[in-house]
């Protein structure tokens, strides 16, 4: 229950307070005193968003402050506990707008993010006024209000997940589709270009042995001529190199005779010789291995030109072409993995589609069911409020799957989404005669505003919500029809606190408790002043809703019988007791 609320720099209010008590409480005054900024500075407090254009003029910052007194067991008892926050004396929210755009909650002095504020205040008032209307006549809602009614909401979260949970396995299918489908690709191109490289039947350090052997069958002619005559001048022609070391030999052994200081260079002049010797076969067993083959070079040539290409195409070299290789037989070894898990991932959703097609028909089976019971209740309540033998009803429809359509997310020949595999339409037909047409084509505001009223009322005794605020719930109707939505509106305050912000007197009489709404000069400032009427003060403030600013007699005496009407109104039977008056 909403207990009290404070308002300081809010746009034209400066410091408000305002304390509420259970019952219904009205909320009055003149066109333009602030009703809407109270509903806004509440709005805020649940959660909405605020920006720094709400500041009153002048000011640094807004402050908006309500204290809840919670019940025992309940949701926002359990979301505080779980924060470590005390709770034993309310729910204090306090929320500061600043100029800066560095807004502040605090949830019982703690200062708090935005998703707590929401999760904490989620079922502690309910505010139907212009929002709603909007949010009644867009058909994407009504699933949702069915679906509440009935109690269902548990069940379409399971449906939810299992939507959500099938979802980021049809992707990864269609991942594994597209990745097998390039694979198949590119085991085309893998296979071609291994075939390639071990047709040419390429070896180690090849391209280095054949450059080496055509720069020899290029220049064979210049190497022979070379070789030869270096081979000759060691060794064979007249005067060789050979023939003047064995000559020096033996003249230095015979001088070694006599100094034998020169047996180490005749021994060295030795080895010298067998050295030389050696190179000269050496030469020549170079020269008996030289070829004159054109056609070697040409195929050399040609080996090369291969060689080179395959380079070129996988990296620039011998090396990168085996890693090339290698690259492709590992993942051609790694290709058939796709398969398995293409199998594995088709198991797992045709297992997880089987649970969303079970959870889906069970929605509809009970959204359907519900729906004719919601329907009843609502005629029942639009004849209550004055729209006699008005038709209400509830039609489904389903969209057709296209080929574009995973499988997985259809049931027969039907989309399944994350809110089940049907959309409500909320259908009415307010007078004899008429056909059902959609709420959002037929309904007037006063039409309109009877069946949120009807709605809540249905819902008021089961809701978990605390609090219910309504705004220009009297928009469109009047006379009759006003006091007997007074009337449900004082049912509706057995069940839970109720606000209603009004102009009718016929719905004010009904009020629990009065507070007036008003707007004041001080300073050269406009100021919003809000106060709680006394049983003299409700009588006249009744007498100017009836008949504006002339108050006569007649009109006070209209009002008075109002409220004395309004005062020993009795609830139906099917209300919970109502609470005692006072003036």
């Amino acid at each position: 229950m909403l207990a009290e609320l404070t308002i300081k720099n809010f746009a034209i209010i400066d410091d408000l307070t305002i304390r509420f008590s259970d019952g219904l409480t009205i909320l009055s005054g003149e066109t333009g005193a602030g009703k809407s900024i109270i509903i806004n500075a509440i709005n805020l407090l649940l959660g909405s968003r605020a920006t720094s254009k709400m500041i009153r003029t002048g000011a640094e910052s807004a402050e908006i402050e309500a204290l809840f007194h919670l019940p025992a067991s309940g949701a926002a008892i359990q979301i505080l506990k779980d924060q470590d926050i005390e709770s034993s004396e309310g729910l204090l929210i306090r929320r500061i707008i600043s100029k800066t755009d560095r807004h502040r909650i605090y949830i019982n002095g703690r200062i708090s993010p935005m998703h707590l504020l929401s999760k904490v205040t989620d079922n502690l008032a309910s505010i139907s006024g212009q929002h709603e209307h909007q949010q009644l006549l867009d058909e994407s809602n009504h699933l949702m209000i069915l679906d509440q009614f009935g109690d269902i909401m548990p069940l379409q979260q399971q449906a939810y997940n299992a939507f959500h949970q099938i979802l980021p396995l049809i992707q990864k299918l269609d991942h594994l589709k597209t990745a097998c489908l390039k694979q198949q690709e590119q085991s085309e191109l893998f296979e071609f270009q291994k075939n390639e490289i071990e047709d040419a039947g390429i070896v180690d350090n090849e391209d280095e042995l054949l450059k080496n052997e055509q720069a020899r069958l290029k220049n064979a002619e210049m190497l022979y001529h070379t070789v030869r005559g270096i081979s000759e001048t060691l060794y064979t022609e007249e005067g060789a190199i050979t023939e003047k070391l064995g000559e020096a030999k033996r003249q230095l052994d015979n001088a070694s005779r006599i100094d034998d200081a020169l047996n180490a260079s005749a021994e060295g002049l030795s080895d010298a010789a067998f050295r030389i010797e050696d190179i000269a076969r050496e030469l020549n067993t170079y020269l008996d291995e030289i070829r004159f083959d054109e056609q070697r070079l040409e195929e050399i040539e040609s080996r090369l030109d291969l060689i080179n290409r395959l380079k070129r195409k996988y990296g620039g070299s011998l090396d990168a072409v085996f890693q090339h290789i290698e690259t492709i037989n590992r993942a051609l070894a790694e290709h058939g993995s796709l398969d398995g898990q293409i199998l594995q991932t088709e198991q797992e959703l045709i297992k997880n589609h089987k649970q969303l097609t079970v959870l889906t028909e069970k929605l509809s089976r009970k959204r359907r069911k519900m729906s004719l019971v919601l329907s009843q209740k609502v005629e029942q309540e639009l004849n209550r409020l004055k729209m006699p033998n008005t038709r209400f009803e509830i039609a489904f429809a389903q969209t057709p799957a296209t080929p574009k359509t995973s499988l997985y997310l259809t049931a027969g020949n039907n989309v399944i989404s994350e809110t089940g595999m049907e959309q409500a339409c909320f259908m009415i037909a307010p007078n004899i005669g008429e056909d059902l047409k959609p709420l959002a084509n037929i309904a007037s505001g006063g039409e309109l505003s009877r069946v949120i009223l009807a709605l809540k009322s249905i819902t008021a005794n089961d809701a978990a919500t605390s609090t219910m605020i309504f705004d220009e719930v009297d928009a469109g109707i009047g006379g009759e029809v006003a006091e007997v939505v007074g009337k449900k509106l004082s049912n509706l305050a057995a069940a839970c606190q109720t606000i209603c912000i009004t102009h009718l007197a016929q719905i004010a009489a009904f009020g629990d408790h009065h507070l007036k709404i008003s707007k004041h000069i001080e300073n050269n400032r406009t100021c919003t002043r809000i106060s709680p009427l006394n049983k003299k003060q409700r009588l006249e403030e009744t007498a100017r809703m009836i008949g504006g600013e002339k108050i006569t007699t007649a009109i006070l005496e209209h009002a008075r019988e109002m409220i004395k009407n309004g005062r020993t109104y009795e609830r139906s039977p099917s209300d919970p007791t109502r609470i005692n008056r006072e003036s």
